[in-house]
This record gives C-alpha cells, sequence and structure tokens, in this order.
C-alpha cells in the first residue's frame, strides 16, 4: 500500500494553467467519488485552492499508481494529458506525506506561514471522508498534519508579520499610489479573501470602499463591517469609473469583468488611472484589459515577492515548524508499522481461543457433574490465565512493530506462537468478504463496504479494496 500526492501550483503552472484544472464547490462531491472509484486507488483527498490543485491517494500499486490519477485528471477535466503533465509534480510515501504536512502549515504557500490553507486542508479531508473516500491511513494522516499545524502556529511567531495574498495585494497598491488616503477601492467578491482586503485597505487610509457581489445581501453584511457601499455585480458594471482601485475574488468561472466594460468606463475617468489586481483563480479580469490606457492590470501571479521583508522573519520560524514536521512523520511511520501487527494478534488470539474452547470442551467431558456455576467460574479463571500469558507477548510485539527490525521480529513472533496457518486462514476470511462486499457494491452501488486491512510491516500493508 502506498500513499501519493500529484498536483501542480503556483511555482509549477502559470494561472492560466492553473484556472484551467480547478474544481468548483459543486463539482467536488462528484469529483472525490470518481477519484475514489478509479482503478487502484483506495482512498483519496482532492485539494483545490487558488493556487494549488492536488490530489492525494492511498494506492495498491507503487509504479502505476500515478498514471492512473493523471488518467483520472485528463478524464475530469476533459484535457490531453501532454498538456499538463509537464507541470505536476508527484511524490511518494514518505515525500507525499511530508508534502501534506508542509502544505498544512503554510510552509508550501506562496506566502508562507499563512493560516488559510490550513483550513482548506481540514474541509478537504472532511468532504473527503464525508464521501467515504478515506481510510484507515488518511483519517490518521490528515486528521495529524491539520493538528500538527494548529500547533505550529499556537507554538511560532510564523503568523505574527502580517502577511498574506490579499495583504500583498494592499501592498502592490501602495507601491501604486503611496496611501490609500482619499481613494475608492471596489472590492469585487464578499468572501474570505475579499473581507482580510478590506481590512488591508482600511489599515491603509482608504476612505470609501466600495462592495460587489452577486449576492447583494452578503454584499451588505461586509459593507457595514467597513462603514462601505454595497453594490450588485451590473450596478458596479455601470459604476466602475468610480472606482481607483479595484481588487476582485470571486468563484466565477467566468469573466466578471471584460475589456469592453473597462474600456466605456475609463471614457469617463478622463485619463486618471485605475489600478486593478486580480487575485482570483480562475481569473475574474479578462487579461486583455491590460491593453487599456492607463489601465494597470496584475494578477496573482504578481504577488509573488511582494512581502519579502516580512517573509524573512517567518522563514526563520518555518526551521522550528520543519523539525515539528520531521517528528510527526516518525510518529505517524511508526503508527504504520504497529497496522502490520494486527492480524499477528488477533491470529495469535484465535489461536488461543480455540485452544481455551477445546480444553473446556474436553474438561465437561472428564468433569460431567460440574453444575453451571463452576463451570462458569473454571471458565473466567482459565480464560484470565489465557490473557495474561498473551498480555506480554502482544506488549512486546506492539512495541518491536515500531521499531526498524521490525520484519526480523514479526517473523519470530510468527514461528515462535506457530501462527502460519490461524494467518492463513484469517487472509481467506478476509478475501471472501472482500468478495461478497464487491457482489453487493455491483448489485447497489451506493452501499459502501468497509475496507479489510491485512498483512504486516515492513511488507507492506494490504488493503483489500471493495
Amino acid at each position: 500500500m502506498h500513499i501519493i500526492a500529484v498536483g501542480l501550483n503556483y511555482r509549477t503552472a502559470p494561472v492560466e494553467v492553473r484556472e484551467r484544472f480547478t474544481f468548483s464547490e459543486q463539482e467536488l462531491p462528484e469529483a472525490i467519488r470518481q477519484l475514489k472509484q478509479t482503478k487502484s486507488i483506495l482512498e483519496g483527498v482532492i485539494v483545490a485552492t487558488c493556487n494549488r490543485t492536488e490530489l492525494y491517494a492511498v494506492t495498491d500499486r507503487h509504479h502505476l499508481c500515478g498514471h492512473y490519477i493523471r488518467s483520472f485528471m485528463e478524464q475530469w477535466f476533459g484535457l490531453p494529458r501532454d498538456s499538463f503533465t509537464d507541470h505536476l509534480y508527484m511524490y511518494e510515501d514518505d515525500k507525499a506525506i511530508e508534502h501534506l504536512f508542509r502544505v498544512t502549515s503554510g510552509l508550501d504557500s506562496m506566502v508562507i506561514g499563512e493560516t488559510q490553507i490550513l483550513g482548506q486542508v481540514r474541509d478537504a479531508f472532511l468532504l473527503a471522508q464525508e464521501q467515504k473516500a478515506t481510510g484507515t491511513l488518511f483519517n490518521m494522516l490528515f486528521k495529524q498534519s491539520v493538528t500538527t499545524a494548529k500547533r505550529a502556529h499556537a507554538e511560532t511567531s510564523i503568523g505574527e508579520a502580517a502577511v498574506s495574498v490579499s495583504y500583498a495585494a494592499v501592498e502592490l497598491g501602495k507601491r501604486i499610489f503611496g496611501r490609500f488616503n482619499g481613494k475608492t477601492v471596489m472590492i469585487v467578491g464578499a468572501g474570505k479573501m475579499s473581507e482580510l482586503t478590506a481590512k488591508h485597505l482600511y489599515a491603509n487610509g482608504a476612505e470609501r470602499v466600495l462592495v460587489v457581489n452577486r449576492t447583494y445581501d452578503r454584499a451588505v453584511e461586509l459593507a457595514d463591517k467597513f462603514n462601505g457601499v454595497a453594490m450588485t455585480l451590473e450596478e458596479a458594471r455601470h459604476r466602475l469609473h468610480e472606482a481607483d482601485v479595484v481588487i476582485s475574488s470571486t468563484g466565477s468561472q467566468e469573466f466578471v469583468l471584460n475589456k469592453e466594460m473597462v474600456e466605456r468606463e475609463m471614457e469617463r475617468r478622463k485619463s486618471r488611472p485605475l489600478f486593478m489586481i486580480d487575485i482570483a483563480v480562475p481569473r475574474d479580469l479578462d487579461p486583455t484589459i491590460a491593453s487599456v490606457p492607463n489601465v494597470f492590470l496584475y494578477d496573482i501571479d504578481d504577488l509573488e515577492g511582494i512581502v519579502e521583508s516580512n517573509l524573512e522573519q517567518r522563514r526563520k520560524e518555518a526551521v522550528k515548524i520543519e523539525a515539528m514536521i520531521a517528528d510527526e512523520i516518525e510518529q505517524f511511520r511508526r503508527w504504520y508499522r504497529t497496522l502490520g501487527v494486527v492480524p499477528l494478534i488477533r491470529s495469535l488470539q484465535t489461536k488461543a481461543e480455540a485452544i481455551h474452547e477445546e480444553t473446556m470442551d474436553s474438561l465437561m467431558k472428564k468433569l460431567p457433574n460440574l453444575d453451571e456455576h463452576e463451570m462458569k467460574v473454571i471458565r473466567k479463571l482459565t480464560k484470565s490465565i489465557v490473557n495474561q500469558m498473551m498480555h506480554d507477548p502482544i506488549l512486546r510485539i506492539k512495541e518491536m512493530a515500531g521499531e526498524k527490525r521490525a520484519d526480523e521480529a514479526m517473523d519470530m513472533f510468527v514461528k515462535l506462537f506457530a501462527l502460519e496457518e490461524p494467518l492463513a486462514q484469517l487472509k481467506r476470511t478476509e478475501q471472501r468478504a472482500a468478495e461478497a462486499a464487491q457482489t453487493i457494491v455491483k448489485a447497489g452501488p451506493a452501499i459502501e463496504p468497509p475496507l479489510a486491512i491485512s498483512g504486516r510491516a515492513g511488507g507492506g500493508i494490504a488493503v483489500v479494496k471493495p
């Protein structure tokens, strides 16, 4: 069983490529279901943000797992793989685990240490869990990555310097205008990113804020927080000339403003410059707007490096977080290795129970005059002896399963307790259960049977895909 991460982000793909690989909120549940149904994929999570699209999977094959995920992307987005393969990165096993921890902690973000990605990864995991696309491994791994990220931000000062994508957008505007005193700012979109942008603008002297949203009530809600003016998108298109700065961040799949709209409104501005920042993916603002005279258009890729001075302190704190991540990854590895000991323990318990039942049957034949109470006492005492005898061996093999030479320890455990046949019987039972579950799935696809875990650490943990 292997863990793999395949994706593209702001480092590997420009915005015009990334925007072709976005999942809308409405599409994600179905995308996760289809990813889970992809050949060789046992568990799956999709992390989709403005700066990255990443697919995490637990697979039963090593050499073909990337191929199957690329096939899913090719089919879902309707694009030939040779048009995007060069932009993809792929991490396997330990590297994939490390990548997830770094992403969740904000160490892989454009603005290092930002906290928004933590919530996005958490939401992605919860959605996948809701769609029954996660199992034993991802339930542990994603919970651990989120917990580690929370601890990293609580125990270090990586989040103290005010840097974020919205902050970077405001910083870029200050390079052109100095301060925002006397300027009119139009914010298109009323989500979290827009609210953060409004906060930064207010802190930098913006006196008039126009909040635009398709849902007018949501625009009013945000505008009230900053003494701003709410308006609909259609109204904003005819009042664009009032704005000195436009910052757009919506979830629209189409351009919110195009070149013709801006050209018309610029005639009413009488050569006064208009500063526009598009921090949405897919982009809100038609790139051809940049050709309109006196319009200065920037997209999200232009923001990298804007807040370099504040990032230096965050890089120092990131070193501390890297050490935390290394410790957490080692803990996950130890936990992963202990999964392989479960079939051994179950086999030992099954064998001990069989021996105990045979002994009790023999006792009843040899001592037929024992009453029910006496038999109950004897059964309880002999069962206690069996459990006490197994306690230490089970405890020791759990400890040894987390060590480097776990394979040798488990092989020796099997030989010492002669567990070859009980293990084989357990695997046969699980195989029959998996085949029965597969029959149920074919009969009714809405039923999601549980995964069956078998095998041993070191040699891999076989997860039978229903």
